[in-house]
C-alpha cells in the first residue's frame, strides 16, 4: 500500500506543471485526495481537497483558477496541474489520502501520504 508523487521540476514564472500521486495497493477514488505543499521555513499548507469519487472540490485562495485537480481512473491517479505558476508556489508539493476532505490542520490527514516532489518556479 503506497502513495506516490511525482512531476516537480524547475519552471519558469508564469509557466504550467502537472503533478501526479498514484496509488498502489487500494483504489484511490475510494478517498479523498488532498495537495499540500511545504515551502523553506514555512509550515505545511493544504491547498486543495478532492472529495472521493469525485465528490467535493476545496481550493485554497491562492491557487483558485491556477491548480486543477484531475483523477485518473485507469492510473489509479490523481493529477494536479499547475498553471500561471508563481515564485511563491516553490515548494515541496505532497499528496494524502482521508476518508473526507478537511480543508483545517494538515495533521488531520492521518492516511497515508506520498514523498513528495520539488517545484521550483524561477528565472
Amino acid at each position: 500500500v503506497q502513495l506516490q508523487a511525482s512531476g516537480g521540476g524547475l519552471v519558469q514564472p508564469g509557466g504550467s506543471l502537472r503533478l501526479s500521486c498514484a496509488a498502489s495497493g487500494f483504489t484511490l477514488s475510494d478517498y479523498a485526495i488532498g495537495w499540500f505543499r511545504q515551502a523553506p521555513g514555512k509550515e505545511r499548507e493544504g491547498i486543495l481537497c478532492l472529495g472521493s469519487n469525485d465528490g467535493n472540490r476545496y481550493y485554497q485562495d491562492s491557487v483558485k483558477g491556477r491548480f486543477t485537480v484531475f483523477r485518473d481512473s485507469a492510473k489509479n491517479a490523481v493529477d494536479l496541474q499547475m498553471s500561471s505558476l508563481k515564485p511563491e508556489d516553490t515548494a515541496v508539493y505532497f499528496c494524502a489520502t482521508r476518508e473526507s476532505c478537511y480543508t483545517g490542520d494538515p495533521r488531520a490527514w492521518t492516511g497515508l501520504w506520498g514523498q513528495g516532489t520539488q517545484v521550483t518556479v524561477s528565472s
